[in-house]
């Protein structure tokens, strides 16, 4: 497997884009927004799994560097949310750094996020960013920037767990009245009995917040690419 990268720029802050090709045209360019802990793991696999399904995937940098340990994710994602804006920014430049990357001018653009990237790929559709379809796996549905009506494009597909004590009922009801308000095409999957980060195998231990459910990560992948299928036209 070959990986390559990109450098971008958030103000002065250097980042890394990595970049994953198919074998031949791609259909479409997706950003992948990672989990707090950046540009590790189960994300890399799921880049991967969309270069094999005929995509160019490009997984966004948040922090310009590593966390060590997610206490520290935890530090760094608050320096990148000083503000709102700060933080629609920062994912605004992911998503130009995937447009700037060879092979990728001209193609339909998606986006898809986990955890803190699910959250990532919401707030592009809020802003009305150009994006056929955006995914979010396991995303925090809350906003400081709510959608205006007739702002969203993009369809929206967010894929959640239904014991995740980190988006209770209250928020996801709240983002379904978000949306219907600003007249978007959203659709909601909801997983009983499953918790936070249902797409990692590698779920860390003694968070009972988290936990892996090998049939939502199998199904909320089938959903996109079904999606993708519908936006796009099956070829």
């Amino acid at each position: 497997m070959s990986v390559e990268t990109i450098a971008y720029q958030d103000g002065v802050t250097a980042l890394t884009g990595l970049v994953y090709r198919p074998v031949g045209t791609p259909r479409a360019a997706v950003a992948v927004y990672p989990t707090i802990m950046n540009q590790v793991g189960v994300v890399l696999d799921k880049a991967q799994a969309l270069a094999d399904a005929g995509y160019l995937a490009m997984v966004a940098d948040f922090y310009g560097k590593q966390p060590a340990s997610f206490e520290q994710s935890r530090e760094f994602v608050g320096e990148i949310r000083a503000t709102p804006e700060d933080l629609r920014r920062r994912i605004r430049m992911g998503l130009k750094a995937l447009v700037s990357v060879p092979g990728a001018e001209g193609l339909p653009l998606l986006a898809i996020g986990f955890c803190l990237g699910g959250r990532a790929v919401l707030e592009l559709a809020r802003e009305g960013a150009p994006l056929e379809a955006v995914a979010s796996f396991h995303g925090l549905l809350d906003t400081e920037l709510p959608a205006e009506p007739s702002k969203v494009t993009a369809r929206i597909l967010v894929c959640h767990g239904d014991d995740d004590p980190m988006v209770p009922r209250s928020q996801v009801m709240a983002f379904w009245e978000e949306m219907d308000a600003a007249g978007a095409n959203w659709h909601f999957h909801s997983y009983s009995g499953v918790k936070h980060g249902f797409t990692n195998p590698a779920s860390p231990p003694g968070n009972d917040a988290v936990g892996y459910d090998a049939s939502a990560d199998r199904q909320s992948w089938s959903a996109m690419l079904e999606l993708f299928d519908e936006v796009l036209g099956k070829g």
